[in-house]
C-alpha cells in the first residue's frame, strides 16, 4: 500500500486546512486509515482514524473542531481541520491499518504503512 499525503501549509489561528490521503495498492476490505501528527520534540500523537464501514474516531484535543471523511471510490480519505490552533502545529502523517480494530485504532503502531508527511503550521 502506498499513501500520497497533501493539503498542509501555514495558517493564522482560527483558519481551516483541508489534508488529502490517497491510498493505491491492495488496500483490502477491512482497513482504517487514520492521521497522527508529530510536533517538534514531541512524540507522534494521534488524530482522527475512519475504518473501512466508516466509523469515525478522534483525539478528544480535536474533536469538534476536525471531520475525517473518505471516498471509497477513490481511496482517498480527507482531514477538514477547522478553528485551528497554534498548538495543532505540527507534520501530520497519514497512516493505513489493514485489519482494523478499535482497540488500536490510537495506536500508531499498529499502521503498517504511512505516507511522506504533510507540514501544518499554524501561527497566533
Amino acid at each position: 500500500v502506498q499513501l500520497q499525503a497533501s493539503g498542509g501549509g501555514m495558517v493564522q489561528a482560527g483558519d481551516s486546512l483541508r489534508l488529502s490521503c490517497a491510498a493505491s495498492g491492495r488496500t483490502g476490505r477491512t482497513y482504517a486509515m487514520g492521521w497522527f501528527r508529530q510536533a517538534p520534540g514531541k512524540e507522534r500523537e494521534f488524530v482522527a482514524t475512519i475504518s473501512w464501514s466508516g466509523g469515525t474516531y478522534y483525539a478528544d484535543s480535536v474533536k469538534g473542531r476536525f471531520t475525517i471523511s473518505r471516498s471509497v471510490a477513490k481511496n482517498t480519505v480527507d482531514l477538514q481541520m477547522n478553528s485551528l490552533k497554534p498548538e495543532d502545529t505540527a507534520v501530520y502523517y497519514c497512516g493505513f491499518d489493514l485489519t482494523f480494530s478499535p482497540h488500536t485504532v490510537r495506536i500508531g503502531n499498529s499502521y503498517k504503512y504511512w505516507g511522506q508527511g504533510t507540514l501544518v503550521t499554524v501561527s497566533s
